[in-house]
């Protein structure tokens, strides 16, 4: 029997274990000691597989195959009560309505029509919630007041408009018009398995092209972060991350051909309307150390510009109601344990200044080392500096990373999206500084070993 199915094994049952228990743990030191503890088995069963070098028959094939394995248990587990998900199917519900889904809040009275037992147990479609459409606060407090869950519905932050951007609001309509109303979130569930899946296989084709293992693919597909958030949580985060990797793939198989710029631009300003954040990643799409600013261009502009075009028509329909909650949820997460580490160093006045400068600095660096055969390596390290500087407690947020991770052939960046897992479950100031600092200090000790690596010098021939 090979490592394969041994290793999937191992994964399934130690995921469908940590569901089990899931529902009981409420204490942030137990769901802590637990998601670490389910880390460390696919760590460590990821690592022992994929040491094996032996040919793999249909390698494709059997790398997706182990994606869905791991997929399946959480796709059958509802996300909890004010999940994301629940967000993404009223979205994709109030689209094929004919609404715009920024112009009302869920608990709206316009929308009542749309409520079922399913998205809202405790309001009907003939009851009235007492709450209408309101401009969002510039007070925080009463911002974080407006913000808060209701018992009524599965929805968070249901008296706020949504905050998700044109293309994710088109997966939400793709996915309802196939989803029937009492499946709850289970089209999105099964959408997002799906979409982690065929990026397994993606990474998998990519790797073997380039004479790699194929096996490594799974550090994607039995990273927790991928299994835990796709299946499970059906965060659209798995969308922007497909669409990276296409980019990547794009400028890294097709060099040479002069659509490839444009087609990863293309893809990564499909990936910012999904979340903004893939933004980010220009820099290593810009190769001036090589090709000089008229070549470089081509992938920020198709970005932009896509970005543009899919917003232009929502504009269009609600004007500035387009943003959403996004104002709102900047101000709301720009306290807290937000910017975590930079906190140590720099007085609460100057972190938005700090955490800009540290992003310039790093997208400098990128914009002076990347290649156009290698954008993954650039990529990496901002994707990854953005999670260390802002320390999210979502660790939905590090999806993307992964991807990352694996095609840049940067492990260490891994140990960023555990610490979200930390800071997610945390309770109380510090905790999420706590993981981060942790990873960062993964990250240097990695870096300080591949130079020293790199710098010593070749044993001496022995005389023959």
């Amino acid at each position: 029997m090979t490592r394969l199915p041994i290793g999937a094994a191992v994964v399934v049952a130690a995921y469908a274990t940590m569901l089990a228990r899931s529902d009981s743990s409420h204490r942030a030191g137990l769901r802590i000691a637990t998601t670490l503890a389910f880390w460390l088995i696919c760590v460590a069963t990821t690592t022992w597989v994929t040491r094996d070098r032996r040919h793999l028959g249909r390698p494709v094939v059997t790398v997706a195959l182990l994606a869905l394995a791991v997929q399946l248990p959480g796709v059958f587990t509802p996300p909890p009560s004010g999940g994301d998900a629940w967000r993404y199917v009223w979205d994709g519900r109030v689209q094929l309505s004919g609404t715009s889904p920024y112009r009302y809040v869920p608990l709206d009275g316009q929308l009542a029509g749309l409520r079922d037992p399913v998205l809202f147990p405790g309001l009907t479609s003939e009851q009235s919630s007492g709450v209408t459409t309101q401009p969002l606060p510039a007070d925080r407090g009463e911002l974080q007041n407006r913000a808060r869950d209701d018992s009524r519905t599965m929805i968070n932050r249901p008296r706020v408009p949504t905050i998700y951007p044109p293309v994710a609001q088109l997966w939400f309509a793709a996915v309802a018009a196939v989803t029937p109303w009492s499946a709850g979130t289970l089209g999105i569930q099964i959408g997002s398995a799906v979409l982690a899946v065929a990026i397994a296989a993606a990474l998998a084709a990519w790797l073997l092209r380039r004479g790699l293992n194929p096996r490594q693919a799974l550090w994607w597909a039995w990273c927790p972060t991928v299994i835990l958030e796709a299946g499970k949580g059906g965060h659209v985060d798995i969308l922007g991350a497909a669409f990276i990797v296409g980019a990547v793939i794009a400028v890294s198989t097709r060099q040479g051909r002069a659509s490839s710029a444009w087609v990863a631009g293309l893809l990564l300003g499909a990936a910012a309307s999904v979340k903004l954040t893939p933004l980010v990643l220009l820099p290593a799409f810009m190769p001036l150390r090589r090709n000089g600013f008229p070549q470089a261009w081509k992938t920020p502009l198709a970005a932009l510009v896509t970005l543009v075009a899919t917003y232009l028509p929502h504009v269009l329909i609600v004007g500035g109601l387009v943003l959403g909650y996004l104002p709102g949820y900047l101000a709301e997460e720009g306290g807290g344990d937000r910017a975590g580490l930079l906190r140590l160093f720099v007085p609460e006045h100057l972190l938005t200044p700090a955490t800009l400068v540290v992003m310039a600095g790093v997208a400098i660096w990128a914009l002076g080392t990347t290649t156009a055969e290698e954008p993954q390596r650039a990529a990496v390290v901002l994707f990854g500096s953005l999670l260390l500087v802002t320390t999210p407690s979502y660790p939905w947020y590090a999806v993307p990373l992964v991807a990352l991770a694996v095609m840049s052939r940067r492990l260490e960046w891994l140990a960023v999206a555990a610490a979200g897992y930390w800071a997610h479950a945390g309770a109380g100031a510090g905790v999420p500084a706590a993981g981060y600092a942790l990873a960062a200090a993964i990250l240097v000790t990695v870096a300080i070993c591949r130079r020293r690596r790199h710098l010593a010098p070749e044993p001496a021939a022995q005389p023959g």
